[in-house]
This record gives structure tokens, sequence and C-alpha cells, in this order.
């Protein structure tokens, strides 16, 4: 048994070492725009980053901290004394331009006087906003002295691994082409651009829609209470996981459609699977979300309606025979009757 699986094996080697090759091809490339790669992932983070530290400057301080009279008094009182305290000279600068304008328009007439009061209010407004910024600071860091390049290498990788997976596709396809029919071999284009563009779409889908959501919801949700700093390499990791599983996700039509052209499933046994299904989607898109509800949904709805799309598509291609011959049966007995 093993002598016939040995040129199977030779195959599957040499099928899953060009595409290694291909993703190592694709790393070197993306490692010369890795500043550029990196920039495109942190862009969700950096966007809720300013989303969050915006909403708190333009809140009362006090709200950072929990809803107790007490614990409001001593943060008036730990905020006063940090204001009192601070050196930094932009502060300074601006509270003496405030000051100044203002004993400016009290000692002009008409609308020079009322500029000048508009004036000394924005002054005021911009020392308030740099005290806030004092305070609430959020930051993107990293804790390891080689956390930046090895952050390179991670999102080099996931560049090449997008950039090869047509390649893999089709690498894929050759290691299943000789058990196929000569007009079962001709469907390798749909294969390899399908599969192509379904996982682009996933990661694209992750990227615009699922990531903002996520991202702004769960920094919003504890920055009242503690200032953000995201490890880099975390996030980096996270992302990543993130846009493969999304992309990996979307290609069940393709796979979907490819086995029924096999003969290994039909629409019945899709429907029939149907009720695991659901409950298989809401594991994995627990697993490979960020733990809140809204992102959960956002991945587990579109794989339930790729899953009913798949279900058409097989039953396009290889319908089940059984419910056929009962229809013909019925049709046999009614005329007979």
């Amino acid at each position: 048994m093993f002598e016939e699986l040995r040129p199977h094996l030779a195959e599957l080697r040499k099928r899953l070492g060009l595409s290694v090759l291909s993703v190592f091809i694709g790393f070197i490339i993306a490692f010369t725009f890795h500043e550029a790669i990196l920039a495109w992932i942190t862009a969700p983070l950096d966007h809720a980053l300013s989303e969050v530290k915006q909403n708190i400057t333009h809140k009362s301080m006090t709200q950072w901290h929990i809803d107790v009279n007490a614990s409001q008094q001593q943060t008036k009182e730990s905020q006063t004394k940090q204001t009192d305290t601070t050196d930094d000279a932009g502060i300074h600068a601006a509270q003496s331009l405030s000051r100044a304008l203002s004993e400016a328009a009290q000692s002009a007439q008409g609308k020079l006087s009322a500029s000048l009061e508009k004036a000394a209010k924005a002054a005021n407004e911009l020392a308030a906003s740099l005290k806030a910024s004092e305070v609430f600071n959020p930051q993107v860091t990293t804790h390891q002295v080689a956390g930046t390049f090895f952050v390179a290498l991670k999102v080099s990788f996931f560049a090449g691994l997008l950039m090869a997976m047509p390649f893999i596709l089709y690498q894929l396809w050759l290691f299943v082409a000789p058990g196929l029919y000569s007009h079962e071999k001709k469907m390798v284009l749909p294969f390899v651009i399908g599969g192509s563009i379904m996982f682009l779409v996933g990661v694209l889908f992750a990227y615009y829609i699922v990531t903002p959501f996520g991202f702004q919801f769960l920094i919003t949700f504890g920055s009242f209470l503690y200032t953000p700093l995201i490890n880099i390499e975390d996030y980096v990791g996270f992302f990543t996981k993130i846009m493969l599983g999304f992309g990996i996700a979307f290609e069940l039509p393709v796979f979907a459609y490819f086995l029924a052209l096999l003969g290994l499933v039909t629409d019945r046994n899709l429907k029939d699977f149907f009720k695991y299904a659901v409950v298989i989607i809401f594991v994995l898109a627990a697993l490979l979300t960020p733990p809140d509800i809204l992102t959960q949904l956002l991945m587990a709805a579109p794989l339930v309606i790729l899953y009913g799309i798949s279900i058409l598509i097989v039953a396009a291609v290889n319908p089940d025979k059984s419910d056929e011959e009962d229809e013909e049966d019925e049709t046999t007995e009614a005329d007979k009757a």
C-alpha cells in the first residue's frame, strides 16, 4: 500500500515545496516595502486611537473614573494638582496668550474687542486640549529590543502569502488534476481566479468592515479608565489572524463548487449538515475575531450566507439524485393512477 502512495506523496512534496518557495519570493519582495505595508496594517488601529483620543479630549476628565462622588472629588483634586505642576511649554504659552488676549479685549472697543475675546477663548481651549492630551495619550508601543524587526518580518510574510495565493491555488489544482477527467481539468483558470478573488474579498471585507468596528469598540470600551498602550507585536498577530480567517472563510463557495464537480458532495449533504454548520461557523467566529458580539456577527453572518450560496452552487453542479428519483416515482405512480 505504501508503494502505491509513494508517487502521490512525492507529488505532494513537490507542490508544497513550490508553494513555500513562492511565499519566500513574495516575502523578499514585500520586505523591501515593509514600512508601507505596516502603515496599511496599522491604519485601522491609528484611526481608532485618534477617534478615542479626540472623544476623550472633548469630554470632562472626570469621566475617566467611576461615577462616585468621592472618586470624582479625588479626581478633580489630582487633576488640579497636575495642572498646577505641569512644565509643558505649550500649555504655558497658550495660557499666557489667553490672558494677554483677554486683557487686550477689555481695553479694546467694538469689533476688535469681540475678535480678541474669540481669540482668547480659542487659546483657552487650546490650553485645555493640551492638558487633556498630557493625561490621555494612547500609543502603539513595543516591549522588545528587536520588536520592530520581528514585526517587519511578520507583515512581510503576510504580504508574501497574499501575493503567492494564486500560485498556491494553482499548485493545489495540479495536485488533484491527475484524478480528473479532461473536461474537468479545463476548470483550472476558474479555480485559481475564483479562489484568489474570493480570498481577496474576504481580506478586504475584514479590513474595511470588521476591524474598524471591532477595534474602535474594544479600545473605546475601557478608555475612560485606562490609557491604551497597544503592543505592536500582539496587534500584528491579531490582525493577520483575522485577515487570514476571513480570507479562508470566503473560499467556501469555491471549494464547494469543485467538491461538487468531483462528486464528493451534493446539495442534500450540505442541507442536512446546515444546522451543524451554523454552530461550527459561530464557534470559528468566536475564535478568529475579537471577543465582542458585534465582530463575531460580522464574521458569522457572511459565512452563513456563503454557506447558503454554496448549497445553490452544489445543487446546480451535482444535485442529489435521490430527489430526482423520488420525483420520477411520484410521476409514475400518478400516471398509473
